[in-house]
C-alpha cells in the first residue's frame, strides 16, 4: 500500500468543493417555489429591504424636526417659547441647535433607544398629564430630573456633539468661564452638572443636589 494512499483517497480538494457547492446552490435558487423561484423572491427581498429602511429612516428623521417636535401644544406654549429667548436659538453665529441636537442622539443604537424610550411621552399626551401651564409646570421638576439623568449617564454626549473641552480657546473666554472649565476638566465633570436651565428655565423646587448634579 503507498504511504500517501488513504491520504489520497479521502482528501477533497478547496476549490473543488466550493465549485460543487456553489453548483448545488445555483439549482436551489432558480428552483420554483410555489410560484416564484427562490432567486426571484430574493431579489424581491432584497429590494423590498432598501425601500422599507429606506421609509423607516425617512420616518425617524422626519420625528427629529422642530416642526415635528413643537407639533403638540404642551411643547409649543411652554418649552419652545423659552428655547426661542435661548442662545441655542439665536446667537452671533447663526449656528441654531433644534430639539433633536439635546435630546435625541446620533448613532443609530442610541437614537433607536431613545425613539421607543420617547413612546412613553405619547401616554403622557394621551392621559393630558401636562396639557395645561399648570400641570406642566407641577410636572416640570420630575422631568427634568429624567432628563439631566440621562443626559449625566450619558456624559452629556449631545453636548459633546458640538461642544468639546479640546476644542475649547479658554483663552477667549471669561476668568470665571476658564476657571469653571478647568475645574471641570480635572474633576471629571460633565456639561450638564452646570448648564442646567442652559435652553429652558429651571424648574421651580430645584434642590441644593440638583444644582450641583
Amino acid at each position: 500500500m503507498r504511504p500517501d494512499g488513504p491520504a489520497t483517497m479521502n482528501h477533497v480538494d478547496p476549490t473543488t468543493a466550493r465549485t460543487g457547492g456553489l453548483a448545488r446552490l445555483w439549482p436551489l435558487l432558480r428552483r420554483p417555489s410555489a410560484r416564484y423561484s427562490l432567486l426571484t423572491l430574493l431579489v424581491v427581498g432584497f429590494f423590498g429591504g432598501i425601500i422599507f429602511w429606506g421609509g423607516f429612516n425617512t420616518v425617524v428623521e422626519e420625528t427629529n424636526r422642530l416642526e415635528f417636535c413643537i407639533s403638540c401644544h404642551e411643547m409649543h406654549d411652554n418649552v419652545y417659547q423659552e428655547y426661542k429667548k435661548t442662545i441655542h436659538w439665536s446667537n452671533r453665529t447663526g449656528v441654531r441647535a433644534l430639539c433633536s441636537d439635546c435630546h435625541v442622539p446620533k448613532d443609530w443604537v442610541h437614537k433607536m433607544a431613545r425613539k421607543v424610550q420617547a413612546t412613553n411621552e405619547l401616554y403622557g399626551k394621551v392621559m393630558g398629564s401636562i396639557s395645561t401651564p399648570e400641570k406642566f409646570e407641577a410636572r416640570r421638576l420630575e422631568l427634568a430630573r429624567h432628563e439631566w439623568k440621562r443626559m449625566k449617564g450619558s456624559d452629556s454626549r449631545e453636548c459633546r456633539n458640538c461642544h468639546s473641552f479640546d476644542g475649547m480657546n479658554v483663552e477667549a473666554q471669561k476668568q470665571r468661564a476658564r476657571k469653571q472649565h478647568e475645574m471641570a476638566v480635572k474633576d471629571k465633570m460633565t456639561c450638564i452638572d452646570c448648564h442646567k436651565g442652559i435652553a429652558h428655565q429651571k424648574p421651580k423646587g430645584m434642590t441644593e443636589q440638583d444644582e450641583e448634579g
